[in-house]
């Protein structure tokens, strides 16, 4: 997918989106779609952003636009550049660290915290398990990426905080601009299907110790892969 320009799909889902928006539609719930968008890899860094694309496929005015790039800008998913405009951000290897530094302080002290079978809890991880072993039947790779941000996303609503679920939906949406630097998704992706499915199966069983020794694996093997990727690329 180039970055130079938005891709035909991101903008068809975007069309698709306008209905939740609605006429009540505000900044906020513009930048949470593209946000989401942003989550699920339609967005690849570096994409130029167009106000007129964007704008008409919502049907949003283009203040109401620019107040979301504000909103996301200040998220640190995109970028304004004078003169020249809007794009999805580009991350550096220092970033990538500091995000992997931030999601093992927070997540790995969450899964620790589990003391005993979280029973119904534990919905939105198993769905999100399940949703990944389906991508990689349909060799969906892109799907699996956003069902692995979706595992661990359901990780962090077992701390029950909504303020931690907002800085890790921030954090996730950074970790899927990561994402773009693999060349092969799938060898990147795949194997921590089963790796998910071992920290399911540990939380499941109220085995919070060790679910986050796994984890803390996962996490360290995850960061050196995507680190050694950006200074190939010299990022």
């Amino acid at each position: 997918m180039s970055a130079d320009a938005m891709s035909i799909d991101a903008i068809a889902g975007l069309e698709a989106d306008r209905l939740l928006l609605g006429r009540t539609s505000t900044a906020e719930r513009l930048a949470d779609l593209l946000r989401g968008r942003i989550t699920e890899g339609y967005f690849v860094p570096g994409t130029r952003l167009s106000e007129e694309a964007i704008g008409g496929a919502l049907g949003v005015s283009r203040n109401t636009l620019r107040e979301a790039f504000r909103l996301l800008t200040h998220e640190r998913l995109l970028v304004h550049e004078l003169n020249r405009g809007v794009f999805v951000r580009v991350l550096s290897v220092q970033d990538v660290a500091d995000l992997y530094r931030v999601r093992k302080l927070i997540e790995c002290a969450i899964v620790r915290s589990v003391t005993e079978p979280p029973g119904e809890r534990l919905a939105p991880v198993v769905s999100a398990v399940e949703a990944g072993e389906d991508a990689a039947l349909r060799q969906a790779w892109r799907e699996l990426g956003t069902a692995d941000i979706r595992f661990h996303r359901g990780l962090v609503t077992l701390a029950n905080s909504p303020r931690t679920e907002e800085v890790m939906r921030g954090l996730l949406a950074e970790l899927r601009l990561v994402f773009h630097v693999m060349d092969a998704p799938q060898a990147f992706h795949e194997p921590y299907l089963t790796r998910n499915r071992e920290i399911l199966t540990a939380l499941s069983a109220g085995d919070g110790r060790g679910a986050e020794e796994l984890l803390s694996s996962y996490l360290d093997d995850a960061e050196h892969q995507l680190t050694t990727a950006y200074r190939a690329r010299g990022f």
